[in-house]
């Protein structure tokens, strides 16, 4: 069976779009080639890393990639899922092909404020809703087949 090639999307690759890339890496049993990338490369969020790294998954090698670099190769993909807000998901790229496009909306850790630890524990929130989300999708994708 061909694996569906999956990107996830955000605004800069640093922290949402990279969570949910390492959970459908996790959760999915290897039936997926998954990507992710932003409008624009950023900076992997050290915070975002760390909550990650709690609940044993390490993205610290990972890079901020940013969407043209799979246009202009041509690349494309089975579901792109926007996991930015409703504004900056609707200046994401059309790809080309036969093309399912998701938005599941996430709060973006790098406008959280306060302390370390309060920033830590509202990220292990949206961590938490994010590997939620992965989990229901692929429960209700797999009652579809």
């Amino acid at each position: 069976m061909k694996k569906k090639r999956i990107l996830f999307l955000c605004i800069h690759n640093s922290a949402r779009s990279q969570m949910a890339e390492a959970f459908l890496n996790k959760h999915g049993n290897k039936r997926y080639h998954v990507q992710s990338a932003g409008l624009e490369a950023g900076t992997l969020n050290p915070v975002v890393v760390e909550a990650m790294q709690e609940v044993g998954i390490d993205i610290s090698g990972n890079r901020s990639k940013d969407v043209r670099e799979y246009l202009d190769r041509g690349e494309t993909f089975d579901i792109v899922v926007t996991v930015c807000d409703a504004g900056n998901a609707a200046r994401c790229p059309i790809f080309p092909g036969n093309t399912q496009r998701l938005h599941w909306g996430f709060n973006d850790p790098s406008g959280l404020t306060g302390t370390h630890e309060e920033k830590l524990q509202q990220t292990r929130t949206i961590r938490d809703q994010i590997e939620t989300k992965i989990l229901a999708w692929l429960q209700e994708t797999e009652s579809e087949t």
